[in-house]
């Protein structure tokens, strides 16, 4: 009986230690080109705007699944060795240690096909999580990095079918906090990966995180 107990157990524990929590992280924009923007359209006057929320959100989940639940942090690395560069700081060093720090396996990437390939990786993602700028039909991993207001690397909602469905849990949840997703992207996300993505209907506000709170939105949230 002792024996049928604990195979019962095995079974029934499995599922949940094996499952994922993958973090996509993009890259801020280079001060020199912001610098040049009326300022209502300045972006990334902190370096660490997503690096901050992915770490913050990566204590959520060690507090709500464990000190052994499984977390992937897909990072675009161009970003903030650029970065990096223009302030003079070791971010890609600093970024490391903060995986470390967390038990996260930190994998580095520099274009939206890596992110997806990293994705695919994966075998049950529960909970998935994008920081980093954003517009309605895209990620964008890169932006203002290289050139002023642009973005040189994405995922397209057009490559969601690039994205193996069966890498997700069909219970999980998935949310970007980059703006405007909710007006385009989740709805294609939902029908390429049969999962719910919410997303903003409006823009994310990451001022949130000087209060230790995730991103907000200045409109909804919407799935």
């Amino acid at each position: 009986m002792k024996i049928w107990f604990l195979l019962l157990s095995f079974v029934l524990l499995t599922p949940a230690s094996a499952k994922e929590h993958v973090i996509l992280c993009g890259g801020p924009a280079l001060r020199k080109w912001e610098d040049l923007r009326v300022e209502k359209d300045r972006h990334d006057r902190w370096w660490a705007n997503f690096i901050r929320a992915s770490t913050m959100r990566m204590d959520e989940l060690r507090h709500a699944y464990g000190k052994d639940a499984s977390v992937t942090w897909i990072v675009y690395r161009p970003g903030y060795v650029s970065r990096g560069r223009e302030d003079k700081k070791p971010y890609t060093t600093w970024i490391q240690e903060q995986a470390t720090k967390r038990k996260a396996k930190l994998i580095w990437i520099s274009t939206g096909d890596q992110a997806i390939a990293a994705i695919n990786r994966q075998k049950d993602i529960i909970n998935f999580d994008f920081f980093g700028h954003s517009n309605k039909y895209c990620f964008l991993l890169d932006y203002g990095s290289d050139v002023m207001a642009v973005s040189q690397a994405w995922i397209h909602e057009k490559d969601l079918h690039k994205i193996r469905r069966g890498a997700f849990n069909k219970y999980a949840t998935c949310q970007s906090y980059g703006c405007h997703t909710g007006e385009s992207m989740s709805q294609v996300w939902k029908t390429q990966l049969g999962t719910t993505l919410i997303g903003a209907r409006g823009k994310t506000d990451y001022t949130a995180l000087s209060f230790g709170r995730l991103p907000s939105v200045s409109g909804s949230w919407v799935r």
